[in-house]
């Protein structure tokens, strides 16, 4: 793809082909430059923490990808914080001035029904923002993001909404993917080296409307990176994470085609209470819509409410969101997504779980153009 940044709107369509290449991040082993000048993915790829916490700036784009449940006092709260990274053509390095980072925060009160979003972009060069090829270390002006297998911090701040806590893994790094590659089509390149922290005890402050609330729950950390983006063919994705109450957590990401139809790279992980991973193929899972809502901002139409099904494991689940209007529509980017927190109940091997999740829906509010 070629891109020429002579004025504003042409900077405006690089980040938003990097918002959704962020789901158009795809994977390898040694990573060799492409013609495009950027590193691609490839099967292999010799992964290693803490060092791949960092970033990755032989690639065209990357993100952090931080989303949680919140709880105090009986009050119920949902956080994401997200950081991307994308670089331009002809970048050099973390710190040069061909990298563009923006970063989303929206915090919904669950239990009040209000939901609040916020965004930033910044040109890489003069500090501002960045992320280290060393260790876990990304920033947007004041909101960050630092850490790594240990204790991890971040940090946000908004029009009189903040956050700050602190997180500390409960489990591994699970790396998605059969030969260490996410596979999101069935060209070779149509992959993305992913990654996630999916269990992360979480306490902290929020700040909201003048006042200090300490929280605590559980959060999910996705880290991706790739230099493609998705087939013609693909329309947006559909992508879950799950945290159960036996220690179970589960994450399905179904690409969707132009006609509703799941694309058949579409996959997921299972993974048990100490850690171990089953790999899952599109044939291993279902994902039936329960209802949909539509966007009083859009006008686009998104389901809500699902099953989940993975018949080998015993598993059935119903995702429920604990706000309708989750909504994310950015200025920036001009792109628009629903990224929400979800409620689950269901059985396991015949017994009741509960548990907690997020819903990320791409594509609805109109086609993904890169």
């Amino acid at each position: 793809m070629r891109l020429r940044l002579d004025n504003m709107s042409d900077l405006r369509r690089t980040i938003g082909v990097a918002v959704l290449a962020a789901a158009a991040l795809w994977s390898g082993l040694v990573p060799t430059p492409a013609a495009s000048g950027f590193e691609q993915v490839r099967p292999g790829y010799p992964w290693s923490f803490p060092r791949d916490h960092a970033s990755h700036p032989g690639f065209k784009t990357e993100w952090w990808y931080l989303t949680g449940h919140l709880e105090s006092g009986g009050r119920h709260f949902g956080y994401q914080l997200t950081f991307f990274r994308s670089a331009l053509k002809g970048a050099r390095g973390a710190d040069s001035s061909r990298q563009v980072y923006f970063a989303h925060f929206a915090v919904g009160q669950l239990d009040g029904g209000r939901f609040r979003f916020f965004e930033k972009m910044s040109r890489g060069g003069l500090g501002v923002a960045g992320a280290s090829e060393k260790d876990l270390r990304v920033w947007n002006g004041g909101w960050r993001l630092e850490g790594g297998n240990g204790p991890q911090r971040l940090r946000a701040e908004a029009a009189g909404v903040a956050l700050e806590l602190d997180l500390a893994a409960l489990k591994p790094p699970t790396v998605h993917g059969r030969d260490r590659i996410s596979r999101k089509g069935r060209e070779p390149g149509h992959a993305s080296y992913y990654y996630s922290l999916t269990r992360l005890d979480t306490h902290g402050t929020l700040w909201l409307d003048g006042a200090s609330l300490p929280v605590r729950g559980a959060s999910w950390m996705d880290h991706e990176f790739s230099s493609d983006q998705l087939s013609p063919q693909q329309k947006g994705w559909d992508w879950f994470s799950v945290q159960l109450s036996d220690g179970t957590d589960l994450m399905i990401y179904r690409m969707r085609l132009g006609g509703g139809g799941a694309d058949p790279a579409s996959s997921g992980t299972l993974i048990g209470a100490g850690g171990g991973k089953t790999d899952l193929s599109l044939a291993q899972f279902r994902v039936e819509p329960l209802g949909t809502w539509v966007s009083p901002h859009t006008g686009a139409t998104y389901p809500s409410g699902w099953r989940l099904t993975l018949p080998a494991e015993g598993l059935s689940l119903e995702v429920i969101p604990q706000l309708q209007d989750q909504e994310l529509v950015t200025r920036h980017s001009r792109i628009t997504y629903w990224e929400g927190a979800c409620a689950v109940r269901g059985t396991h091997n015949g017994r009741l779980v509960t548990g907690q999740g997020f819903v990320e829906l791409t594509g609805y509010a109109g086609p993904l153009r890169f």
